[in-house]
């Protein structure tokens, strides 16, 4: 590890077909499609060829088809990290009782464990969704880090249009009504933190980074909409973003979701999806310019390592819930 050069984290949310099926309430993800068998080999080649190794967090209701079996383990054969991302993949997780959030979290870990050989120790809820009981969960079970807060303002806008794009009826969007966060998700803070789960027990908090003061994501799916108008705004926007952790000494957890490196050309099912209209080719020549400048500034590792990292260099204040 160089360690003149801060850290960058990458992380892929693998949310499957059926998740955004599940979540625009389209007829059918209860069938539970799966693009995987074109999605790992083209991610994990794309990768290849960046020499980089990042963390998967895996839906564990993907684990239970044979055929994305043998992709999931290609993930960790490759040299990659696995991350926990729930079994049901649903964004109101928060609104569960402590009981079934427990259920769930192991549900996902033994099943992700059993498929990949490895053990995930990193959680991020669905749709950012997060509670004091789903962290005590994740600390009764030893897991080092929660990644599931997004710290911006955006959120209820965000939740907005997706609703007005949707079929969802009047209950399923009560269901919804925290998914993307709420407009205080704005006020948190960015750098990473323990949460302070009283009787002396926390877990390590690490955000999704958004731009410092202005709190406006730059994960890859809003770097691939700027692209898409302007790669030379798409490059001041990141540059901005990268200038600012630097000089306010926040180190950058950067995520990733499939649809920001495959097009409708390959996955025809979600072209109504937004960005689904620009090209694979495009979205992984935009990846691979934004992993360049990341790559100047930061040493990008997997979120494991981010870990390690604060542990080893850092003090992590403990944060009141």
């Amino acid at each position: 590890m160089n360690k003149k050069k801060p850290i960058a984290s990458i992380s892929l949310d693998l949310d499957n077909q059926w998740t955004y099926m599940k979540i625009h309430g389209d007829d059918g993800w209860d069938k539970y499609p799966s693009y995987l068998h074109i999605f790992v080999p083209h991610v994990l080649d794309v990768l290849d060829q960046l020499d980089l190794k990042i963390t998967f967090f895996i839906v564990g209701k993907d684990t239970e088809s044979e055929e994305n079996r043998k992709y999931l383990r290609m993930i960790t054969e490759r040299g990659h990290e696995v991350g926990n991302h729930s079994y049901h993949h649903e964004s109101w997780l928060q609104t569960y009782s402590y009981e079934k959030i427990e259920k769930e979290i192991r549900q996902a870990e033994e099943a992700i464990e059993s498929v990949t050989g490895q053990r995930p120790t990193g959680f991020r809820g669905p749709g950012f969704s997060w509670s004091k009981d789903l962290l005590k969960v994740l600390e009764s079970r030893g897991y080092k880090f929660d990644a599931s807060t997004l710290p911006t303002y955006l959120g209820p806008l965000a939740r907005m249009y997706y609703f007005q794009k949707s079929d969802l009826s009047k209950e399923e969007k009560k269901a919804r009504k925290e998914l993307f966060g709420k407009f205080s998700e704005g006020f948190r803070k960015l750098k990473p933190y323990k949460w302070d789960l009283g009787n002396g027990k926390s877990i390590t908090e690490i955000p999704v980074t958004t731009m410092p003061v202005f709190k406006l994501p730059f994960h890859l799916s809003y770097l691939i909409y700027l692209g898409n108008i302007s790669m030379p705004l798409m490059k001041v926007y990141l540059n901005t973003a990268i200038r600012l952790c630097k000089i306010s000494k926040t180190p950058v957890s950067f995520l990733l979701h499939p649809l920001d490196l495959i097009g409708g050309d390959q996955i025809s099912e979600l072209a109504f999806f937004p960005g689904m209209n620009v090209s694979s080719s495009k979205k992984v020549t935009i990846f691979k310019n934004v992993i360049g400048m990341l790559q100047k500034h930061y040493e990008v590792v997997n979120m494991n390592m981010h870990y390690g990292f604060l542990k080893m260099n850092q003090k992590i204040r403990l944060k009141k819930i």
